[in-house]
């Protein structure tokens, strides 16, 4: 059973590949660098590569050669590559060399971890069955790399019986895995709303109709949605992200349009949809109230993470006895991660690996002071390992 100890002697390679990940960040779907570079280590270590999967996505595949009733059963490892469009403010050595571009949520050190856990497979062939499919993705930041993926038939090209991810998580004690039971992250959806009315002298407001006052009212009235409508054992999360009125040059004008965009969470299905009704049902009454009218739009992008109950446990069971620590009861987080499109094709889980406290007290995930800790990779590469041997014993 391999032990984050046992990689410590590898640490100082696998920092190397992080940091150099870290200095050279690239969009999602633009992760031909990285891809490169992934694709070039598991060909150096004997490992069959597929490139370009919606566009920059790689899959290596190993074959283990331990004999057993598991030798035809295959599952998936899966490590997001891309980085944010934002700019580093860390001053780190390797610190991004491309303005307006960074690792700020530690896909560099995803990306680290799986290939430290290739290359160990790949040399350790004899301690496990079947077939270990290792899925680098692109674009998971709000891009739809996952879908891409297997819209472009991820899942028939490369078959397998269940698919595991893994995210760094600061703040949780460094080394300790944590597999949420059930809902693991929320679902991500923007929605859009144009009120137009007719505008107007700001010292004449009775010739017009105004929009302004309708997009307040709106506004308001979204905040009923989660505080006297959702369950308050469940969760749901409507914010407003951007407003667009009139001209800042004309604050005497009452504008005839007003623009809303925001996003919406939800940890299950029936409260998702419950959102998209409402925030339109909303926008209709308020428009009806003010004398103008609303053009409401909901787009789904991500749903809810939802972890499988029998692969969760194998999660928790692989790390226990090797993590720092292991907790089966995290409780879910309302960010969204596109792994759930993967989660609706084939049963797997997810879980957190702790990165411990950031250096920085703003060091946290999507922040300009965002770092990966290179000390976690060996407890991810271990993780992965054992989970490995667990399912294809």
């Amino acid at each position: 059973m391999p032990r984050p100890d046992d990689f410590a002697p590898r640490l100082a390679e696998m920092t190397a590949w992080r940091q150099d990940f870290h200095r050279h960040p690239e969009l999602g779907f633009a992760e031909h660098r990285t891809a490169a570079r992934v694709a070039e280590l598991l060909r150096g270590w004997g490992i069959p590569v597929t490139e370009g999967l919606a566009g920059t996505g790689v899959v290596g595949t190993i074959q283990g050669r331990k004999n057993g009733p598991l030798g035809n059963r295959a599952i998936a490892l899966r490590a997001d590559m891309d980085a944010l469009a934002m700019s580093e403010a860390t001053g780190l050595p390797y610190a991004s060399a491309t303005p307006g571009r960074m690792h700020a949520c530690g896909h560099d050190g995803h990306t680290a971890m799986l290939l430290g856990a290739a290359e160990w497979l790949a040399a350790h062939r004899d301690r496990f069955a079947g077939t270990v499919q290792l899925v680098f993705q692109p674009a998971e930041e709000s891009l739809g790399g996952a879908r891409a993926m297997a819209e472009e038939g991820l899942f028939e090209r490369f078959p397998v019986d269940a698919i595991y991810g893994l995210h760094n998580l600061p703040g949780l004690p460094m080394g300790t895995i944590a597999v949420p039971k059930g809902a693991v992250l929320a679902s991500s959806d923007t929605w859009e709303v144009t009120f137009t009315g007719i505008g107007t002298h700001g010292a004449k407001p009775h010739l017009g109709r105004d929009a302004t006052l309708a997009a307040a009212a709106f506004i308001l009235g979204l905040q009923a949605i989660a505080a006297r409508e959702v369950d308050p054992l469940g969760t749901a999360v409507v914010s407003v992200g951007h407003m667009a009125a009139g001209d800042a040059a004309a604050p005497n004008v009452i504008p005839g349009s007003v623009f809303l965009r925001g996003t919406a969470r939800a940890l299950d299905e029936a409260v998702r949809t419950h959102l998209e009704t409402r925030i339109g049902e909303i926008a209709q009454a308020v428009a009806l109230q003010h004398r103008v009218q609303a053009a409401p739009r909901y787009i789904r992008r991500l749903g809810p993470t939802v972890n499988h109950p029998a692969q969760a446990a194998i999660m928790v069971a692989a790390a226990t006895g090797t993590a720092a620590a292991v907790r089966d009861d995290h409780p879910p987080i309302t960010a969204g991660e596109d792994f759930s499109e993967f989660l609706g094709h084939i049963p797997g889980a997810y879980a957190w690996l702790g990165t411990g406290d950031p250096a920085h007290p703003e060091g946290f995930h999507h922040n300009p002071h965002f770092d990966f800790p290179d000390a976690a990779l060996p407890h991810g590469v271990a993780f992965w390992c054992n989970l490995v041997e667990r399912e294809l014993a």
